[in-house]
């Protein structure tokens, strides 16, 4: 059996064929221009951002360092600055080498504190941690053995440890007089407070065998030390844990 198609339903399909072509196309069209202002508003949004990021002011990065409970990943992926993780120990509770030890000490923990310069280079310190170690309360008369024979230093030693315990003398009086050590000696012999492993290993030793008030004597390689212990040892800010942001 043979179907035959009229003139009008053969007009009829191919204008249907076209028909959809051009819906197809369109849909093409819409398609590609879809994905174009897509790609448009991501360049322009990444822009915006990448804007926002160079717009940032030091306050501003230092109020978000602040308060993130990611401070780590907030430089690195966010800020997409160069940083520095270190653990700094604290020496002396009573006198600091610079800004980062004085910090390490005194700052509060989660507390960003700075800008800061040095070499050219601007940053800010974030305190993440802190760990407490034993400090003494120390005084010394380093005698010169340079000046003096090791035996003749001894008997120096014992001669001053004994005006010191019979009220003869006082540790302050003897350390201006004799103590080779000039920024103690100005200071009566005050070390001021030292933490354990701060000082030359013979001194630490024996410092714990001994408590506030005695006056003994160690020898080091830097010669003959009389020591004593201004305070009972107590337990401080030893170490701390920061972040550095170079800016």
């Amino acid at each position: 059996m043979t179907v035959q198609i009229s003139k009008k339903q053969k007009t009829k399909s191919k204008s249907e064929d076209s028909s959809n072509l051009d819906f197809a196309h369109w849909i093409l069209d819409f398609t590609v221009s879809k994905k174009s202002l897509f790609l448009v508003l991501v360049c322009f949004l990444s822009s915006q951002f990448s804007h926002a990021q160079k717009a940032l002011t030091t306050a501003q990065i230092k109020q978000s360092l602040d308060t993130t409970q990611d401070p780590i990943g907030y430089v690195k992926f966010v800020l997409k600055k160069k940083y520095v993780i270190d653990t700094i120990s604290v020496f002396s509770s009573s006198s600091f080498i610079d800004i980062t030890d004085s910090l390490a000490y005194s700052g509060k923990v989660g507390k960003v504190y700075g800008p800061f310069y040095s070499k050219n280079q601007k940053y800010l310190v974030k305190i993440l941690g802190k760990a407490p170690n034993l400090f003494y309360h120390v005084a010394h008369i380093q005698l010169d053995t340079a000046l003096f024979r090791p035996k003749f230093a001894d008997s120096i030693s014992d001669v001053i440890i004994t005006k010191i315990q019979t009220g003869k003398a006082s540790f302050a009086s003897m350390a201006t007089l004799y103590s080779i050590d000039q920024y103690s000696a100005s200071r009566g012999g005050n070390l001021g407070w030292l933490a354990r492993g701060a000082m030359l290993p013979q001194l630490d030793k024996a410092l714990g065998t001994h408590k506030k008030g005695d006056i003994f004597k160690v020898w080091t390689p830097e010669g003959v030390h009389i020591v004593t212990l201004l305070d009972a040892p107590k337990k401080d800010v030893g170490f701390a844990l920061i972040l550095k942001v170079l800016l």
